[in-house]
């Protein structure tokens, strides 16, 4: 997600990143990665561990905020030409769903031929194409929500964001991922768009008032856990209101951080978010394999954190290594997949 600001002011400087983006996008990733690794050794395992309920707390607000802040700077950018947008917006990502959808099949199936046979893999693969595969369907969720929200750019934005905050507490399961993440989805997308301007002040906010700032995180944080333990988190409403407040904590949480300069590699990981969702599962199931297998770790919890840390470092690792190794096409749009004039300095972003 490119963050580039159109503004000056605390944490907006003009024509650069914005830090306490970064920093909350740092944030959701990681709590992305730990999501995947906790609920996949305990699956494996057949246990649950401390990190279950660290899991469970993010639940409400995990996906929002990084749905919210995808949304965030569009306002810049909607009014595009169709031809210039959808290179950004779409092909961009149909690239980089393509590529790692083929790249996790190639790991993946070998295992799915032993259950189903090699028929039933070719399946899989193509099936992809219409049902998200696995980690990747926030990439490939993304541009529906760009084009949708392009399309309706002209109607009253109160009734577009009412509509999806109501498609939100129906909780659509039609089993169908595009369907019902669409559902839940998009109305944390469309409320970075239509109310960036208030996410911007709330920043701002925090930035000069850090002390009732923490106080209100705190509260959050209570009614937060409250909410997952008792179950009504899950509630129609509820899990609105705690998907929006939860962001907003994230939003001021990545501000405070980026106030006092506190734990950067959040900020790095925010940088190259992207990079970390596309390439995290190898070294996440390496790790969790490796681990499982060996029972050199007896408790479920630390396997799930090693395997959380494993997921991240090895993810840039894998990104570090295919740009000393000529393979930038694994993160970066070659010229060739480009349907738009290339803008300068171009690399594996988000959105703009």
């Amino acid at each position: 997600m490119n963050v580039n600001g159109t503004s000056s002011g605390p944490g907006r400087p003009a024509g650069g990143r914005i830090d306490w983006v970064d920093y909350a996008k740092g944030i959701c990733i990681v709590m992305v990665v730990m999501m995947h690794s906790v609920l996949g050794v305990e699956a494996a395992a057949g246990q649950t561990g401390f990190m279950h309920a660290l899991v469970a707390f993010a639940k409400p607000f995990r996906m929002p905020d990084f749905f919210l802040i995808s949304g965030l700077f569009l306002a810049v950018v909607i009014d595009r030409d169709w031809r210039t947008y959808l290179d950004r917006k779409v092909v961009h990502f149909v690239y980089f769903y393509v590529l790692w959808v083929t790249i996790q099949f190639g790991f993946k199936a070998p295992g799915f031929a032993a259950e189903s046979g090699w028929r039933h893999v070719g399946y899989l693969y193509l099936e992809s194409f219409i049902e998200p595969f696995g980690t990747l369907w926030f990439i490939y969720l993304l541009p529906v929500f760009f084009v949708v929200t392009k399309l309706t750019r002209n109607a009253p934005p109160l009734a577009i964001f009412a509509a999806a905050a109501a498609l939100e507490m129906m909780h659509v399961a039609t089993g169908w991922t595009v369907i019902d993440e669409f559902c839940a989805r998009f109305v944390y997308f469309y409320s970075g768009y239509w109310l960036a301007s208030s996410v911007f002040a709330l920043s701002d906010r925090a930035r000069a008032r850090p002390l009732l700032a923490i106080a209100g995180l705190a509260t959050w944080a209570l009614v937060n856990g409250a909410l997952v333990e008792s179950g009504y988190s899950e509630w129609p409403l509820i899990s609105l209101a705690l998907g929006l407040a939860g962001a907003g904590a994230i939003i001021v949480t990545g501000t405070l951080l980026a106030r006092m300069q506190w734990l950067n590699f959040l900020r790095f990981c925010g940088e190259h978010s992207i990079v970390i969702y596309l390439a995290f599962f190898l070294p996440m199931a390496t790790t969790r394999a490796v681990l499982l297998k060996t029972g050199v770790i007896p408790d479920i919890g630390t396997i799930s954190l090693i395997v959380t840390v494993a997921g991240v470092a090895g993810a840039l690792l894998i990104w570090r290594v295919a740009l000393m190794a000529g393979a930038r096409f694994l993160f970066e749009r070659p010229d060739a997949f480009w349907i738009a004039p290339r803008k300068a300095g171009a690399r594996l972003q988000a959105a703009e």
